[in-house]
C-alpha cells in the first residue's frame, strides 16, 4: 500500500473526524472509503455516458428508437409489474 499525503482545510478535516467518530471508524478509514466512493461514482457515470453514447450511435445507424411517452408509461407500469414488456422500436428515420 502506498503512503499519499493530503492537505485538507480545517474544516474538511474536523468533519471528517466527526463524520468517522459517528460512523465509528477511524478518520483515515473514513477518507479512504469516501475517495473510494467518489472514484466509484466516477467510473459508473463514465460507463453510463459510454452506453448512452453506443445506444445513440446504433440508434442512428439503425433508424429505429423508443417513443418517449411510451417509455415513460413502461417505467411507471414495471415499478409494480416487473413482467411488463418492453415498448417495440418504432422508425424514427423516413
Amino acid at each position: 500500500m502506498s503512503t499519499t499525503t493530503l492537505k485538507l482545510p480545517d474544516e474538511v478535516k474536523q468533519r471528517a473526524v466527526k463524520a468517522a467518530q459517528e460512523l465509528g471508524v477511524s478518520p483515515h478509514a473514513f477518507m479512504v472509503d469516501a475517495i473510494r466512493q467518489a472514484a466509484d461514482a466516477v467510473e459508473l457515470r463514465t460507463q453510463f455516458v459510454a452506453q448512452a453514447l453506443a445506444a445513440r450511435n446504433e440508434m442512428r445507424q439503425s433508424g429505429h428508437g423508443h417513443d418517449a411517452d411510451e417509455v415513460r408509461t413502461y417505467l411507471r407500469t414495471r415499478i409494480g409489474d416487473k413482467q411488463t414488456p418492453r415498448p417495440s422500436t418504432k422508425t424514427w428515420r423516413k
